[in-house]
């Protein structure tokens, strides 16, 4: 029964956008899009040059193919199935999730995972065609691999407790649009979506370590093209997981707290 419940929270946004075939040809046509235009600006850019900030066409070209493709493991639509948080708040129906079977925290999370695992596919798709066609480069080693991929899911991990904050925020404030808007703008521009950390101040860099997006993409994407090497890997992974066990443990008192907010009418 425990696995039936957990069957059904994951499927429930991957399966609005699998019953709507327009919206998945949408979806493809916007990610092909993205990483012809992206593949297309980087070559462009380094056109006149060998190396900028340390790092060749080859290597920067993907780096920013890459950072679209991850850019696709969070990317689903929660609106259209009507089970996003401000929705829930709004029509004041966030108290079911106090009243089924699995806990709001654990629906939640399974919700989440069941996202990132649609979205995965996706992003493996899109990377299997990226590299048969050139675009990207492979990985360094079979080591770079590894540590690239645990690198990417403690990023994920970190980005899912991100979101999940301001999700929370819901709670005390009703709505978190221009919150939303405020986190999508930041975790595209600290976490290097936009163009890596590299060729930014070092000021700015410094600033956005302490914050947890450079941790959700960065570090993964300068850990696959060489940027970070191997010797440093360890470093980079402990501060991801240090980021995790923190939002974790802020977002669950959380959770303790909002809970004490729902009443019986909703919202």
């Amino acid at each position: 029964m425990a696995v039936l419940h957990a069957w059904r929270a994951a499927r429930v946004t991957p399966l609005g956008e699998l019953l709507t075939p327009p919206r998945i040809t949408a979806a493809l046509l916007r990610l092909t899009v993205q990483v012809v235009l992206v593949a297309s600006l980087w070559r462009g850019l380094y056109q006149a040059t060998g190396t900028t900030a340390g790092l060749d066409r080859d290597q920067a070209v993907t780096y920013a193919v890459l950072a679209v493709l991850a850019s696709r493991l969070r990317e689903l639509d929660q609106y259209a199935g009507r089970d996003s948080v401000l929705q829930h708040m709004h029509f004041g129906t966030i108290v079911y999730w106090y009243l089924r079977p699995l806990p709001p925290q654990r629906y939640y999370a399974l919700r989440a995972l069941g996202e990132q695992l649609y979205g995965l596919v996706w992003a493996l798709a899109g990377y299997a065609v990226c590299l048969a066609a050139g675009v990207v480069e492979p990985p360094e080693s079979a080591s770079v691999a590894g540590v690239f991929a645990l690198s990417l899911l403690l990023g994920q991990w970190v980005l899912h407790y991100v979101t999940l904050l301001i999700d929370q925020l819901c709670f005390w404030t009703l709505r978190n649009t221009a919150a939303m808007l405020i986190l999508l703008f930041a975790q595209n521009l600290l976490s290097g979506v936009y163009a890596p950390l590299w060729f930014f101040p070092h000021w700015f860099v410094t600033m956005s370590g302490f914050l947890p997006f450079q941790a959700t993409l960065s570090v993964p994407l300068s850990l696959y093209v060489g940027r970070i090497p191997l010797s440093d890997a360890g470093a980079q992974l402990a501060v991801q997981a240090g980021w995790v066990v923190a939002l974790s443990l802020f977002t669950r008192l959380l959770w303790r707290r909002a809970a004490r907010r729902v009443i019986s009418q909703g919202g």
